[in-house]
């Protein structure tokens, strides 16, 4: 139970928010927001800070996979450290350093200064993205509740869309590093509010255990894996130093998943893994978010890059994928309650594979932007309905641990597929230097990806199939019922 209730949260409470409650709301909107429109952004800006370093923009990858690798693998530890330590302090120390790594970010001088900073501001938004929304479910006890969280996704979403367009309209008429000032404002404004209006809640009943040792093993892993892909163009994928890194990576993972069965208080809880219907669900949204994720980044490499289009204008362009992204993920939760969020998922997928294929070979702008925003409700779907369908698979009480554990798979499954994607492309257009600007290569990538997004949707039929097939079962009483 946390320390102290929020302001009006009892159960009397109206239907409507207080102006302090809204406060309440308004920091972790904010908090939310400045996450994913920093992510979404800086994508824009990669081929502006390329030309400005005198390096390609398959070599700045790192910007995009070292922050999700950061986030997707201390996000579960950021959650505990917020219900040990306070939900409050733990969410305006994340503010506070991602404010300041981001002043840090707009002034490199250099891609290894860059990179570093990014993956350190990562690691901030691993304490600002699992506890904003925690922070306003500890606040409000009542059935306001859902309407107080849903507000703050929606900023999420909001964030989402106005990314692509910040960031190329400062690339082009101010400059990439303002894409990165910009955050500092709206985190001051964030932690204005949470230190003036919320109140600390922590969890009294969680245990003091963090699991440090998971938390460097899959980190570490993770790590030599991404390397290994990434340097395996230009060393050679036979050579020892690409060998070396693979081993040491499969063993720090194999190392992983050893630790996290005897550990007391693990990081993730894999037996949730035993359920064959839970992994395949979390592998599809998996793959829907690698197929999101490898859009954002190729997209604005081509519309750059290939057909020459300003940092602005393809930000306007962009708009239509995050548009259709944020409203799709908005509806999502509506939808769920009438179709198997299963069904949905799968229906999302292909509707993204599909609009994958024509966005490859499509040639007026206009019209570009339409299968954009088409590939936009597919891939939100996917993303958004994940968690919902993988609450089905689990036991009530540990629906927090499926959580975590999905949203994990999801952002590290995006980094490692980022970091892959920049060395399939380096290796289809055969020339590192130009490939960022090799238009046939990235279509060539594009179309591969699609086929991540009917294989994820090929996996949700056969569990679509399982069910009615238990369901069947269950009737005449040879079967389990889906719990």
């Amino acid at each position: 139970m946390p320390s102290q209730a929020g302001s009006g949260a009892g159960e009397s409470a109206p239907s409507g928010f207080s102006p302090r409650e809204r406060a309440v709301i308004a920091a972790a909107a904010i908090s939310m927001l400045i996450v994913q429109m920093d992510w979404f952004a800086l994508n824009l800006t990669i081929p502006v800070i390329a030309r400005d370093f005198g390096t390609s923009s398959t070599d700045l990858q790192w910007l995009v996979s070292g922050y999700m690798l950061a986030l997707g693998a201390l996000m579960i530890a950021g959650g505990r450290f917020a219900d040990l330590h306070g939900r409050r302090r733990v969410i305006v120390t994340g503010l506070a350093g991602f404010a300041a790594v981001s002043v840090v970010c707009g002034a490199a001088q250099n891609t290894p200064w860059l990179v570093t900073a990014r993956v350190v501001q990562g690691t901030a938004a691993a304490l600002i993205f699992p506890v904003a929304v925690a922070l306003v479910s500890a606040h409000f006890r009542d059935s306001r509740q859902g309407r107080a969280v849903s507000t703050v996704l929606a900023f999420s979403a909001v964030g989402t869309a106005l990314g692509p367009f910040v960031g190329g309209a400062f690339a082009e008429h101010v400059s990439w590093r303002a894409v990165f000032l910009i955050n500092v404002p709206l985190c001051l404004i964030a932690i204005a509010l949470l230190l003036r209006f919320v109140p600390e809640t922590r969890d009294t009943r969680a245990s003091r255990g963090i699991d440090i040792p998971g938390i460097l093993t899959v980190a570490g892993g993770l790590v030599c894996v991404m390397l290994a892909t990434d340097r395996g163009g230009s060393w050679g994928w036979t050579s020892a130093g690409v060998l070396g890194l693979l081993g040491a990576g499969v063993a720090l993972l194999a190392l992983f998943v050893a630790v996290e069965r005897r550990a007391r208080e693990p990081l993730l809880d894999l037996s949730l893994f035993r359920d064959a219907r839970f992994d395949v669900v979390t592998v599809a949204g998996s793959l829907s978010n690698v197929v999101y994720a490898l859009v954002a980044v190729l997209s604005a490499l081509y519309l750059q890059e290939a057909r020459g289009l300003s940092p602005l204008l393809s930000g306007v362009v962009f708009l239509a994928l995050s548009a259709g992204s944020a409203s799709a993920s908005y509806r999502a939760g509506h939808l769920a309650q009438r179709w198997p969020a299963e069904r949905l998922m799968a229906a999302g997928m292909v509707t993204s594979g599909a609009a994958l294929l024509v966005l490859t070979w499509v040639t007026p702008l206009g019209w570009y932007a339409v299968v954009f925003a088409v590939l936009g409700v597919g891939v939100g779907l996917g993303w958004a309905l994940t968690n919902v369908a993988t609450q089905s698979y689990v036991p009530e009480g540990r629906s927090g641990a499926a959580s975590g554990l999905v949203l994990t798979a999801l952002v590290l499954m995006a980094a490692v597929g980022v970091d892959v994607s920049a060395s399939v492309l380096e290796a289809v257009s055969g020339s590192a230097a130009t490939a960022a600007a090799d238009g046939p290569a990235i279509e060539a990538v594009l179309r591969g990806t699609a086929g991540l997004a009917f294989l994820g949707a090929l996996l949700l039929l056969t569990v679509l199939r399982g069910g009615r097939t238990g369901a069947a079962a269950a009737r005449t009483g040879t079967g389990a019922a889906r719990p």
